[in-house]
């Protein structure tokens, strides 16, 4: 679905997850301009004091080299999957990339791959298909394997990545149930390879810059959070037909665009929340709505006392936003988590300033963050416990909602083994 929208440096369209089954060469490359470090003004760091300002910009202990390696010496790629992300995200920011190179195709389309191959420079032999796609083993020129398909192929092509002693890069959400998700991170350690969910927002500066803010304490405690994300979804557009199946997307909006307000309570609480009540309003009669929920609403608890509401819907204006309520003062980012285009507002008092974001290429940053974590130069922060972590609250709000909104437990023992607040840097 494209989604235009005015104002300078808002972007073309809601983010979305590539297939490859769907041709859509025309998707928009990402932009970047900005300025300002970390995403905070000089000005909010005067205002909130010298430790406050030392805590937000301290270089953190993992940081990515500032140089990449010299030429040909780049961790190689091979991306699977050459549908709207793809073409539009992922395979441009390799253009970005200063450790991350593009060696491989994977597609169901051989044409398609063919005219990308030659677009992109990758080698005709480096083309290869779904049937033969164990072949990348005895292919030196591949050390990760980028998983971009319908969310139920996921599982699937990444344990075969992993047997093939590939490093695997999965987008988000992780599969289409907890299972998979559970069979996915048994087949890393089995084949002691690195799994990594695409997890963009971890190394966004907004993202980075609201989350370092809250955990200076200058806002004061965190009270609730307020997550909206969805979009119009269409049956005319081919790229949302999958997302309107719920075999093939594992929960229609929820997972593919809930999912970013799920995983953005918990960074930006940087803790678990343990229970959840949710609620659900679907017309039945919309045909877009026979098998998936439309609009969902949930309400997590965390230990600390905070509470987040979220919603998502793929039938209400196009929204990726969220608000952070702290006892002295307020983030509001709107919108928070498109390709570029991000808006940070912090409020103190009755006081409120938009911060300077110093926007990237978020799809080359996290393939570069992959590529220093194979050469064990950084730190695996989006981790598969991540993204398992995410499955089975998404199973609790749906479980909840099929009970009428019932309490259901998610302490799940699940801790985030790395924050990314303390190690992911903002590069120049």
């Amino acid at each position: 679905m494209s989604v235009r929208r005015t104002g300078p440096g808002m972007p073309a369209r809601i983010p979305v997850a590539g297939t490859d089954p769907i041709s859509l060469d025309s998707a928009p490359t990402d932009g970047s301009s900005g300025s300002g470090e970390n995403g905070i003004s000089r000005r909010l760091l005067m205002g909130l004091g010298a430790a406050g300002a030392g805590t937000l910009l301290m270089r953190p202990a993992f940081a990515s080299p500032a140089a990449g390696p010299a030429e040909g010496e780049g961790v190689g790629f091979a991306v699977v999957g050459l549908g709207l992300l793809s073409q539009g995200q992922i395979l441009p920011g390799f253009h970005s990339a200063k450790r991350a190179k593009l060696t491989a195709l994977v597609s169901g389309h051989p044409d398609k791959a063919t005219r990308l191959a030659a677009k992109y420079g990758v080698a005709r032999d480096a083309i290869y298909t779904y049937e033969n796609y164990d072949r990348i083993v005895d292919d030196p020129r591949i050390q990760v394997v980028y998983i971009v398909l319908p969310n139920a192929m996921h599982a699937e092509f990444t344990i075969r990545a992993l047997k093939a002693g590939k490093h695997v890069l999965c987008e988000k959400p992780m599969a289409t149930s907890v299972a998979d998700a559970e069979a996915m991170i048994a087949a890393a350690k089995a084949a002691d390879r690195k799994l990594m969910i695409a997890y963009r927002c971890h190394y966004e500066p907004l993202n980075l810059a609201a989350m370092r803010l809250i955990r200076s304490g200058k806002l004061g405690k965190p009270r609730m959070v307020v997550t909206q994300m969805g979009r119009q979804a269409s049956l005319s557009d081919p790229a949302d037909v999958w997302r309107l199946d719920m075999k093939m997307s594992g929960g229609g909006a929820l997972a593919d665009m809930g999912i970013y307000g799920i995983n953005g309570a918990r960074y930006l609480l940087n803790e678990e929340p343990v229970e959840v009540r949710a609620w659900a309003q679907t017309d039945r009669k919309d045909p877009r709505f026979r098998e998936v929920e439309d609009l969902i609403a949930w309400q997590f608890r965390f230990p600390s006392g905070a509470i987040a509401n979220g919603s998502t819907s793929f039938d209400y204006a196009p929204t990726m936003s969220y608000q952070v309520e702290c006892a002295q003062g307020r983030l509001v980012a709107d919108p928070g988590a498109f390709y570029n285009g991000n808006r940070l507002t912090v409020q103190t008092g009755y006081q409120s300033q938009v911060q300077a974001i110093h926007e990237i290429d978020q799809f080359a940053r996290e393939m570069d963050w992959m590529a220093d974590v194979v050469r064990g130069k950084a730190p695996l922060v989006s981790t598969g416990e991540e993204g398992l972590q995410d499955m089975r609250l998404m199973k609790a709000i749906l479980d909840s909602v099929a009970q009428g909104g019932a309490t259901v437990s998610t302490a799940f023992g699940y801790t985030r083994a790395i924050d990314p607040a303390k190690v992911v840097d903002v590069p120049a």
